[in-house]
């Protein structure tokens, strides 16, 4: 995963002074690096039995959603605020650099539903655990979370005890 590694951007503060950002989009515009990230996933998820993939906004959705395809398996975005149409359940969370609201049809996740959470990147596990509550709060099972990216020194990965966790790549 060191080829992969290679290819994230690093973005001196951004989206605010102080952080330093992982910009996927180098990755992304290599196919070669992207079709090698989704199989990795894929790979990773083999007899999990996945029902479905919740995938988080915005950037899990470029990776969840063909997993999503390569597993068979069902697509549920988790969005901003008024985003999505329908009825909806929410949930707040902290992250590395203020607050956000996320939210998921109500409808979305059916009771025993097996759900794979995936984003672009663990940071401080806020996101992540927010949806795994929302999965959990409809009645889905969450089998596992998925990242392209850790950033281990800020320990995400502690809010999420208690679940499977893989990440591809750790910074």
């Amino acid at each position: 995963m060191d080829d992969l590694a290679n290819l994230v951007r690093d973005v001196q503060d951004f989206p605010i002074k102080g952080i330093l950002f992982k910009d996927i989009t180098t990755l992304l515009q290599d196919a070669a690096a992207f079709r090698q990230t989704v199989d990795a996933l894929a790979q990773a998820c083999i007899g999990r039995q996945i029902d479905t993939i919740v995938a988080i906004e915005s950037r899990g959705f470029i990776f969840g959603a063909p997993l999503a395809y390569r597993l068979g398996a069902g697509f549920v975005p988790v969005r901003k605020p008024g985003k999505l149409p329908s009825e909806t359940v929410s949930i707040d969370y902290s992250l590395e650099y203020g607050t956000n609201t996320l939210e998921m049809h109500a409808d979305a996740i059916k009771q025993g539903q097996r759900v794979l959470i995936v984003d672009d990147l663990l940071a401080t596990g806020g996101s992540a655990k927010a949806a795994a509550e929302l999965v959990e709060r409809l009645g889905g099972v969450v089998v596992g979370l998925a990242f392209v990216i850790e950033l281990e020194s800020l320990e995400g990965i502690k809010k999420l005890e208690g679940y499977d966790v893989l990440s591809l790549i750790k910074f």
